[in-house]
């Protein structure tokens, strides 16, 4: 069952089941650690779809392609269970180079159809720069494209990849997203309870953190930052796209 209940001026899904898209290993972390944490805290199953292999995010001049993307599955699977996340999948598309093809929006509607989620949280592919300060990766933007498509009209429309149908996958419509990073928020969540959670997380994502306590303190400037204009101590931001009606 589905359900929401009052939280401040706006509501707060408190859902069965999340689907998490995205491109790399330590995605969902950083941009939805403490969200996770409050959904599975609350009896939410959890799965994470991770696209890429993650194998080029080294500066590291004595790592190869291939053992940086077996080390930093350990690590998505270690942080995961911190966050008590259900599932981890890795659909192994090429880090750096995936596009919004067919066949990577098949695999997400098999997954969306297979997963039942009533909240998919994804990447917003409209937001390109932030803060005139940073690039979203190019990845991020054709996984959230991605994601996009297949949640509407694909995981939908039954005769929409029909060999999915012959697997015994039936449409499924979800009922909201939440994309992130955006420079259109429409919904912020308190984390101030999980934000401990959401650093231990990412602190298990060694290869790419550096020193875990400088970590710790940007994590929680992020929050700060992302909380002002409310009662919260930490938050999280999100463009909310509700496709209940």
């Amino acid at each position: 069952m589905y359900f929401r209940k009052e939280f401040m001026e706006v509501t707060f899904p408190q859902p069965d089941c999340v689907l998490v898209i995205v491109a790399h290993p330590d995605d969902p972390e950083f941009g939805m650690g403490g969200t996770i944490a409050r959904w599975t805290r609350s009896g939410a199953k959890v799965t994470y779809l991770i696209t890429t292999d993650g194998s080029r995010g080294s500066s590291d001049a004595n790592m190869t392609r291939e053992n940086l993307a077996e080390i930093r599955q350990a690590e998505q699977r270690a942080a995961a269970r911190v966050l008590g996340v259900s599932e981890v999948v890795f659909l192994g598309y090429p880090d750096g180079a995936t596009k919004n093809t067919p066949e990577l929006q098949r695999d997400l509607v098999r997954h969306i159809r297979s997963v039942h989620p009533d909240i998919v949280m994804t990447h917003d592919p409209t937001a390109r720069i932030f803060d005139n300060s940073w690039l979203n990766h190019p990845d991020h933007r054709a996984v959230g494209d991605a994601a996009l498509d297949a949640i509407y009209p694909f995981a939908r429309d039954r005769l929409s990849f029909p060999e999915l149908e012959c697997e015994g996958l039936s449409p499924h419509k979800v009922l909201d997203i939440y994309l992130t990073p955006t420079n259109e928020s429409n919904e912020i969540v308190d984390i101030s309870d999980t934000i401990d959670q959401k650093i231990k997380a990412l602190q298990e994502h060694r290869s790419q953190i550096g020193d875990p306590d400088a970590l710790a303190e940007r994590i929680r400037e992020w929050g700060r930052r992302r909380a002002e204009g409310t009662p919260f101590t930490y938050a999280e931001r999100f463009r909310r796209i509700n496709l209940r009606g």
